[in-house]
């Protein structure tokens, strides 16, 4: 098993290119099933999640090729199963979004349950609901959701709780849905939007994206179509904490400023000077940086994806930050590794009290999820000596090359077997 040793003490310093957003590359490759015609997506980042997306299309029949660039070309007009494995979705949760555009082209649709971090309660729910108020008859049996539905039909969808997944799942089924649809308490976050216009670009009627309202107005069929993904706020925002960590000075490129306001407001408060320009965001830091306080909150809130960072921040920062985690109930799981490092962390339920130390001590850490791989990460940049982190696996799942893309700023940084 792969691991990535870290050694601390260098503040990273100059350009970093950010990548596709993994959260809405995924639904976008899914969208590609409900289309007659291939779907073409650029500016695709290399990763594991991304991988398995493909595998799991193939599996289902789809055409799949992608050039040197990894822009991705989706042939879905030999596909004829429409049972999603669990061999491949147990790894992915994001596995579950094959589920409205099988249902909604072909009229059936079995996927098993689903799996990914282990974060916290994500039931799918929502996405169940979803479907039956489109019509849909839908069990779960033997671990797999099953659904059928001859056409599905417009309706108005009230979700119980905001729910990324869930909202995208529906959105897709109900473009083919006869009729008009309406998301009520639909999820607003920027990978939403991006989704909504690569479905427009396929023919879909669109509007309130971006909303908490989103209207469908059904069509007989999709096209293909062309689609770039937007820039990943999470990974771009991941390295503008690493910048401020360190105390150096980082440009983000081929961002989206407008998508990230949240983080960026959090990184002044903690003392950085930030400038955006177009789609590059150059920070700097002089000095240690300040504790800052968060409460994660659906968007356009603090972002679940942030937490962990901007723990790690807190930890080396002057003064104590006080972060509660308001969407996952096991999103602390990182906290036993960075007390390794030397941090000091309290917890109380689903806050954290963080009281900024002058410095931590490189140790061998585990993680433990996605987003907790990248604050280990973070954390050993920061860290006296050399920090070892195993079960890196999960950093892959999200992050393009990031030992390479940080050792280009300066960082030292290997991966080792």
């Amino acid at each position: 098993m792969q691991k990535i040793v870290v050694g601390g003490g260098v503040p990273l310093r100059g350009e970093v290119r950010i990548s596709g957003a993994k959260n809405a590359v995924l639904p976008i490759l899914c969208a590609g099933l409900l289309g007659d015609a291939p779907l073409v997506v650029r500016n695709v980042p290399n990763l594991h999640d991304v991988k398995t997306t493909l595998r799991l299309l193939a599996e289902l029949g789809a055409g799949i090729t992608l050039d040197d660039s990894f822009t991705i070309r989706i042939d879905p007009t030999r596909v004829r199963n429409h049972v999603a494995p669990y061999e491949l979705v147990k790894t992915m949760r994001a596995s579950v979004l094959v589920l409205g555009p099988l249902l909604a082209r072909h009229g059936a649709a079995e996927v098993s349950l689903p799996g990914g971090c282990a974060i916290g309660s994500r039931p799918v729910d929502q996405h169940i609901k979803g479907m039956q108020a489109l019509g849909a008859e839908v069990a779960v049996e033997h671990g797999f959701i099953k659904a059928r539905a001859r056409r599905l039909r417009g309706a108005r969808v009230v979700f119980d709780m905001v729910s990324v997944g869930a909202t995208e799942n529906v959105l897709m089924a109900a473009t083919l849905a006869e009729g008009r649809t309406v998301l009520e308490n639909a999820a607003r976050e920027p990978e939403i939007v991006d989704l909504a216009e690569c479905l427009v670009a396929m023919g879909a009627r669109i509007e309130g994206a971006g909303s908490d309202r989103i209207v469908v107005e059904g069509v007989e069929r999709l096209d293909g179509g062309e689609h770039a993904v937007v820039a990943d706020r999470i990974e771009a925002g991941t390295f503008l904490v690493a910048a401020a960590m360190t105390g150096g000075a980082v440009t983000a490129t081929h961002a989206r400023p407008d998508t990230m306001s949240v983080v960026l407001d959090k990184l002044r408060d903690a003392g950085a000077a930030l400038e955006c320009d177009g789609d590059r965001i150059h920070l700097e830091m002089r000095g240690r940086p300040r504790a800052v306080d968060l409460t994660t909150a659906p968007h356009p809130g603090f972002p679940t994806d942030m937490q962990a960072q901007f723990m790690a921040l807190d930890c080396i920062a002057e003064g104590t930050g006080v972060v509660h985690e308001n969407i996952f109930e096991n999103r602390f799981m990182h906290v036993q590794e960075l007390l390794r490092l030397g941090a000091d962390i309290r917890v109380e339920g689903n806050t954290a009290i963080v009281r900024g130390v002058p410095r931590l001590s490189g140790a061998p850490v585990m993680a433990t999820d996605l987003r907790a791989s990248a604050s280990l990460v973070l954390a050993g940049l920061v860290a006296e000596g050399d920090t070892t982190i195993d079960r890196i696996y999960h950093l892959d799942r999200g992050y393009e090359n990031i030992e390479a893309k940080l050792s280009a700023l300066g960082a030292r940084i290997r991966r080792i077997d």
